[in-house]
């Protein structure tokens, strides 16, 4: 039988009077830098020229042909237009911890609201099952709460109807009995209607 081979006594007083450098890995380049950098931070918004940007010391607005927005800002967060219809976004010491997480946060939130007020955003929702089935009615309280005196009436495997109260923010069509399509301009409202809407039948697993 072949017996597994040791490391002699030799070897391992040799390894062990190595320097440590020897043993680093060379794999993993993120644990020798040296900067703190965020790669979506650091990526530009190109902005379409129908849409206005206009930052002040708390706030950035975005104006385009679907409304208007404001997001808030960080006092650390920095804005300049190197170029024309481009905003570059940093922030005055990487190093921070706090100030490293809202980089990137801060780009993605104004990118989506330049989005929102030029494009919007549009899920699409299907209704998979035996029976199911979607229509948008007039909804009885009307526009109270907040609400667009419209509603979802769905049937969705239950013995009694299910019906959804649609925000006035939220704009829902259903183009096929077993499809709807939701569109906003906020990106973050337009998942959270969604979602509610899917809590009621989850997808089987």
């Amino acid at each position: 039988l072949n017996r597994p081979s040791v490391p002699s006594v030799h070897n391992m007083l040799s390894r062990a009077s190595r320097p440590p450098s020897c043993f680093s890995r060379f794999f993993s380049t993120s644990a020798c830098r040296s900067g703190h950098i965020s790669h979506i931070g650091r990526t530009p918004v190109v902005f379409p020229p129908e849409a206005t940007l206009t930052p002040s010391a708390t706030e950035i607005t975005v104006k385009g042909p679907l409304g208007t927005t404001s997001i808030p800002l960080k006092p650390f967060i920095e804005l300049s237009f190197p170029q024309s219809n481009t905003l570059s976004v940093n922030v005055m010491d990487p190093a921070v911890k706090e100030q490293r997480q809202m980089w990137g946060t801060t780009r993605t939130l104004i990118h989506n609201a330049i989005v929102g007020m030029t494009e919007g955003f549009t899920v699409p929702l299907y209704l998979v099952g035996v029976g199911y089935r979607a229509a948008i009615e007039d909804d009885p309280r009307g526009t109270t709460e907040g609400n667009s005196g419209k509603r979802l009436h769905m049937k969705v495997g239950y013995s009694h109807s299910v019906f959804v109260p649609i925000p006035s923010h939220i704009k829902a069509e259903v183009p096929l009995p077993t499809k709807i399509v939701l569109s906003c301009t906020d990106k973050h409202l337009l998942g959270l209607f969604a979602a509610k809407v899917r809590e009621w039948r989850k997808p089987e697993p």
